[in-house]
């Protein structure tokens, strides 16, 4: 397995063998979920932390040292991150590793399709995935100072004209906490049903 060889596009040839998913911590819950569905046991999941979303400087250097680690295990690797603030720096590098990784500017965008996405034309809008209602206070509130500084609302969300939950799951529960949450940011709510979106197709191409 260590001198199998990638593809020009870094996608394994069928019966190649097992495939590396380097991936967001954040996105764990919904690749397994998909794996699972889909029976796709010729995936494998490397999740690096998901801080990393707070931290795009980092996510390059992460990325890197986890191929660097993992590559010669596998038939090939796919990175599951998006841009996510690295201002083409990841992809730049995937390209360099011979690698491949999700489309798109974010998660935000390839979970609502990447082409829906654009058309919204969305500027004002703060978006919730699953993930980050169930972890709002570690990944929202918190690192932003709201616990302990309230008043830093307006500055931060002022020109926010509404909250966006971008829902992967059917969960009244979780609904509702994101309904909460956009209450303490002082936003209009709105849910929108996303399912994986272009999630699901990249991993199903794999």
């Amino acid at each position: 397995m260590d001198d199998a060889p990638l593809t020009t596009d870094g996608l394994v040839p069928l019966g190649a063998g097992q495939v590396l998913l380097i991936a967001c911590g954040a996105l764990a819950r919904e690749i397994l979920a998909l794996k699972a569905a889909n029976d796709w046991s010729h995936l494998d999941l490397k999740c690096l932390p998901a801080t990393l979303h707070n931290h795009p400087e980092q996510i390059v250097p992460a990325v890197r040292e986890a191929v660097k680690k993992h590559r010669k295990e596998y038939a090939s690797v796919f990175v599951v991150y998006a841009d996510c603030g690295t201002g083409g720096m990841l992809e730049a590098a995937c390209d360099e590793m011979g690698v491949t990784m999700v489309a798109g500017p974010h998660c935000y965008s390839f979970f609502e399709g990447n082409e829906a996405f654009v058309a919204h034309e969305e500027m004002t809008a703060f978006y919730l995935t699953d993930f980050l209602v169930r972890q709002f206070d570690a990944f929202v509130w918190e690192p932003l100072g709201l616990g302990r500084h309230p008043d830093l609302r307006d500055m931060y969300f002022g020109n926010y004209e509404k909250l966006v939950y971008q829902a992967q799951t059917d969960d009244p529960e979780l609904t509702a906490k994101a309904h909460r949450c956009a209450d303490r940011l002082g936003l209009p709510f709105e849910r929108r049903f996303t399912g994986y979106g272009d999630l699901g197709t990249a991993l199903a191409a794999l």
